[in-house]
């Protein structure tokens, strides 16, 4: 009996992972790769020399990017970049990274764009473009009958995703506060991917799990019922694909979005990963429309 009481919480942390990382199918039901052809008049304002719009990525980060069965990198994001490659006449090849690597990747010239579920902030547009693709706030998730208040964190194990704006924007700042109030500390648990700050909360390591809105729908929608999300989204920004800054790639990258909306593939792209809100209305970089 000793034995059992010892693997069951062991098997139970287990599959609890599996909500949240890759053993289960790793698209939706019901998914469908889907495919378009290249618009002319969009490939001309591409300036490529090897045919190929090679883009940083860090996995797990679902439901825009993660890794499927086979080691395929697969997501939201994969289907919005592959197909703005297609519109623009380029093969599309994901390259993962470390999250904190894919900017300064792109201004060393080892991949030409960034897809990891980037804010567009005014910090990174400083050396960089971002073709806003959704807006996107920060959402909190707690265990089923807590009554956290991400207002009123004092006190609690927070689990963040490193360097995303959960952290850096959301939970630092709170715990800077608490302290300056004299309050208890906020304990903060960075990991390197979404998954493993999900399976801290999961496995009551922490008491709260702080991420973007569409990442912690997504935990919570895998958790069979051992999370929930609470509170309100805030701090709502755009989610953008970074590109270098004041390049060619920038506004052919917009116009080949622009073309998705027109056509009605952009939203049935997000569609097919639940994403219903935040959609944009007409492409634009640095959160401004490409044809001002």
């Amino acid at each position: 009996m000793k034995k059992l009481s010892l693997i069951a919480p062991l098997l139970l942390a287990l599959s609890l992972s599996a909500c949240v990382t890759n053993e289960e199918p790793a698209v939706p039901e019901g998914w469908q790769e889907i495919n378009v052809d290249t618009v002319p008049e969009i490939a001309a304002m591409v300036e490529d020399t090897d045919g190929t719009l090679t883009v940083g990525t860090s996995p797990p980060f679902a439901p825009f990017e993660l890794k499927d069965s086979d080691g395929n990198i697969v997501g939201v994001e994969m289907d919005l970049v592959r197909a703005l490659s297609q519109v623009m006449g380029l093969d599309f090849k994901p390259v993962e990274q470390d999250f904190s690597l894919i900017l300064p990747s792109i201004s060393g010239n080892q991949v030409d764009a960034g897809a990891s579920g980037f804010t567009d902030t005014e910090e990174r547009r400083e050396n960089y473009d971002f073709v806003d693709i959704l807006y996107a706030g920060i959402q909190w998730a707690q265990k089923p009958g807590d009554s956290i208040d991400p207002d009123n964190p004092c006190g609690l194990t927070i689990a963040v995703q490193r360097t995303t704006v959960s952290e850096t924007d959301d939970v630092r700042p709170k715990a800077e506060k608490c302290l300056a109030e004299g309050k208890e500390p906020i304990t903060v648990l960075s990991f390197d991917s979404s998954d493993n700050a999900a399976l801290a909360l999961l496995t009551t390591r922490a008491d709260a799990l702080s991420a973007d809105s569409p990442v912690t729908a997504w935990a919570v929608n895998r958790s069979g019922g051992e999370m929930e999300l609470t509170g309100e989204i805030f701090d709502a920004a755009p989610y953008g694909i970074a590109v270098p800054k004041d390049s060619a790639l920038g506004p052919a990258t917009a116009a080949a979005l622009q073309h998705l909306i027109d056509t009605g593939v952009y939203a049935q792209i997000l569609a097919q990963w639940g994403i219903t809100e935040g959609l944009v209305d007409e492409a634009m970089i640095n959160e401004r429309p490409i044809n001002v």
